[in-house]
């Protein structure tokens, strides 16, 4: 029991693994942004969405054609890097996955809350605030609010967790010889950026000091998830928080 909790906790943390359990997410948020968005001349996509499409490619926001080739050559690239490590692909971890996944978004979600609300004692109640840009994004349908859930969950870890604080902690890791500094900068860093494009541009939120606060403390937990358990699980329990939220908004 304990060598397979011991396998399952090493494997599901591979590349690997963080490769395959994205492909779900990622078809099922191309599929609802094109289904369900209101103009294909110019849709509503995630903000991370596009600005991770630009680093990819010089073609505007993307041909799916070229981006899905692109996704196919990182997803070969990884395979490749980690064939050494004995990676056995096994079905019922990609369940456990999706049930770790759904126990860090709901504890993190209000374990946060409380957080925030010890921290400002006169907010009443818990509060839980969708984590993708959000501003009027009530007024869309339900289909694409739940496609924008799923594409903020993949696209906004892709960019803070593995883009952003990846490439922080290989920064600091140059001046700090102990790997927990690092990533601890790393982390905090990463979760104030990650907070504070929110309320960046004409989709922003308004700012208020309660909202940043826990953007940005869970922004540090998806952080720590992402550290600890990998790519993988931190976009699902991102993806799953959102659409969470989604759900009780529309009630």
């Amino acid at each position: 029991m304990i060598t397979s909790l011991k396998s399952y906790l090493w494997q599901t943390r591979s590349g690997t693994y963080g490769f395959l359990s994205a492909l779900p997410l990622f078809i099922l948020y191309e599929v609802l942004i094109v289904r369900y968005n209101p103009n294909n001349n110019s849709m509503i996509r995630v903000g991370a969405d596009i600005w991770v499409k630009e680093m990819l490619m010089t073609a505007g926001q993307g041909d799916h054609m070229v981006m899905g080739l692109i996704i196919l050559l990182m997803g070969g690239l990884i395979f490749f890097v980690e064939r050494k490590k004995n990676i056995k692909i096994k079905m019922q971890y990609f369940y456990w996955m999706l049930i770790e996944s759904l126990f860090y978004s709901i504890f993190c979600a209000f374990t946060v809350t409380k957080a925030v609300s010890f921290l400002f004692t006169h907010i009443p109640g818990v509060i839980m605030l969708p984590l993708q840009i959000s501003s009027g994004i009530e007024e869309s349908s339900f289909g694409l609010q739940i496609a924008l859930s799923i594409g903020a969950g993949l696209y906004e870890e892709l960019f803070f967790r593995v883009i952003l604080v990846g490439g922080l902690f290989f920064i600091t890791s140059r001046f700090f010889i102990v790997q927990k500094v690092s990533y601890t900068i790393a982390a905090v860093i990463g979760s104030l950026i990650f907070s504070g494009v929110h309320y960046i541009g004409t989709l922003g939120d308004e700012f208020t000091l309660q909202s940043f606060m826990f953007r940005f403390l869970f922004g540090l937990v998806l952080n720590v998830v992402y550290i600890l358990r990998g790519f993988g699980i931190a976009a699902w329990s991102h993806s799953i928080y959102d659409i969470l939220v989604t759900v009780a908004m529309n009630r």
